[in-house]
């Protein structure tokens, strides 16, 4: 299977490329945006900012994972960053689908990352893959990200939009940065801690999404969390018992927005009770599916 993936430079798409890699029945294409000294395997350059795609390099390809995007949670938002967010996903995903959808043989399948934000702040309501989007900027994002890849379903081409929860590793993401403060005894919950936090072990990701190629019948948005429905008190005291260090230390909601602004109110203080129903009723095998078990796994 010939393989062309965008974003390998990323938390996800740097273990994707890792595993499949190690496999000889897989060759891959990463598609980057300047070429490195660094060896990486093949690569292809593409310019999604300004629409540039040489349609040689789906020559021969089977499916493509997009992974690509700014990192959400790098910077406060303001109009400029919310701009850079959403174009970096929307942009992109919709030059691949049209490029995909001109091609007389295209990829079989297109697999483009997205997240539980499409749900919005929804309480302690169970959220599958037919629930309706929600309110607020990352439901906006999901929902245009999604919407891009419309030009490939058209064309035939089977479709996985892989909506993230949080994505738990100690190399990056969420819960690298709550490392140091936890392991110092200074984590505690944010705001009440009643609200949902969705999650799922990077292993995990890694293997659904290689579950997903492999499946064709799966399709349309699938949920990418583990079947542990837990809420951020919970996750914090889980974690504070694997570091064996206190939680004591709660953070207000008024000291998460006046420091993060929107985007504290929309990722840390929403709650978003996700299940993956697509996958489990698939048959996929989760490595983690409990928290407490993933904390010492990837810990």
């Amino acid at each position: 299977m010939k393989l062309l993936i965008s974003g390998s430079s990323g938390l996800v798409g740097s273990r994707l490329c890792q595993k499949l890699d190690e496999d000889p029945a897989c060759e891959t294409v990463r598609l980057v945006r300047k070429q490195s000294s660094e060896k990486q395997g093949t690569t292809a350059l593409w310019q999604p900012t300004s629409d540039s795609m040489d349609l040689s390099h789906f020559a021969g390809v089977d499916a493509v994972i997009h992974l690509g995007g700014v990192n959400i949670a790098d910077k406060r938002w303001s109009p400029e960053i919310k701009k850079k967010i959403y174009n970096s996903r929307v942009q992109s995903t919709r030059l691949l689908a049209q490029s995909m959808a001109q091609l007389e043989q295209p990829p079989s399948t297109f697999i483009c990352a997205s997240a539980i934000g499409y749900y919005g702040d929804r309480g302690d309501e169970r959220l599958a893959e037919n629930s309706s989007r929600g309110n607020g900027f990352l439901a906006d994002v999901c929902d245009g990200w999604e919407s891009a890849t419309q030009p490939a379903r058209a064309a035939g081409i089977r479709v996985v939009n892989t909506r993230f929860g949080m994505i738990l590793d100690k190399q990056g993401g969420a819960l690298a940065q709550m490392l140091t403060p936890f392991r110092f005894g200074v984590g505690g919950k944010l705001g009440s801690g009643s609200q949902y936090w969705s999650w799922i072990a990077l292993p995990d990701v890694v293997n659904a999404i290689l579950f997903c190629l492999q499946h064709s019948e799966i399709q349309g948005p699938v949920n990418f969390v583990a079947p542990d429905e837990v809420t951020n008190l919970e996750f914090t005291k889980t974690l504070g018992k694997v570091l064996s260090r206190p939680t004591c230390l709660p953070v207000p909601a008024w000291a998460v927005k006046t420091i993060f602004g929107e985007m504290g109110q929309e990722l840390m203080l929403s709650s978003a009770r996700v299940t993956p129903e697509k996958l489990q009723s698939a048959g996929y095998e989760f490595t983690y599916p409990k928290l407490e078990d993933a904390f010492r796994g990837l810990l």
